[in-house]
């Protein structure tokens, strides 16, 4: 379904409280630990600006692919990429398919600091589901954290008329910048790790590049 163009796309109210949704991940986590080895660290997914800017520290990262979600431009950003007059897009992980992106180890003494940080960062609102998703890595299957998004949410946006995409890029502007360059830095760090996205291509492509 197509949403209404992104000036007059509705201002979702608060969704959720995220600090439910963190106690549950931290408690998942320590279940985690109890299985020793590369499970006691905290693994986490990165599919856009966590590849280019992760803001935590890791002692490993590899690329890898998770299956039955996948990246897309399809939820509504008016605070960091827009505003809530000219909303912007960023990427959510949405069900169906499969995506590449980069896997991310933190030892577990760093932790507890690492998911406050992705806290305040990715969950001010509770917009994500957070979720155990598995990745391959060197060392074999790990449970990795990672955002998803559902069809549900209020900050979907459905499928976007390549025009609204096209005002978007062209208009579309928050705290951190704009739509386009956030798309053209997922781009770009995707393809240094060796990852091709041509749904992305194409939309970048909207843009005149």
């Amino acid at each position: 379904m197509t949403q209404p163009d992104s000036a007059s796309a509705p201002v979702p109210p608060f969704l959720r409280d995220p600090a439910p949704m963190l106690a549950r991940i931290r408690g998942q986590w320590a279940g985690h630990q109890a299985g020793g080895g590369r499970h006691a660290d905290l693994w986490i997914f990165g599919y856009a600006s966590l590849i280019w800017r992760p803001d935590f520290e890791s002692t490993e990262r590899h690329a890898t692919r998770v299956h039955g979600w996948h990246r897309a431009l399809k939820m509504w950003s008016r605070i960091n990429r827009g505003t809530p007059e000219r909303p912007g897009l960023v990427f959510a992980l949405l069900p169906g398919g499969s995506c590449q992106g980069m896997v991310y180890r933190v030892p577990h003494r760093e932790a507890d600091a690492a998911l406050a940080a992705l806290w305040a960062r990715e969950m001010p609102t509770g917009v994500y589901d957070p979720r155990w998703l598995p990745c391959q890595t060197p060392h074999g299957a790990v449970p990795a954290l990672a955002f998803t998004l559902s069809r549900r949410s209020p900050n979907y946006t459905g499928d976007l008329h390549p025009q609204q995409v096209r005002e978007i890029f062209r208009d579309a502007r928050g705290r951190y910048g704009t739509t386009l360059d956030y798309a053209r830095q997922t781009f770009d760090a995707l393809r240094q790790h060796g990852i091709h996205d041509r749904r992305l291509a194409r939309l970048l492509d909207l843009a005149g590049n």
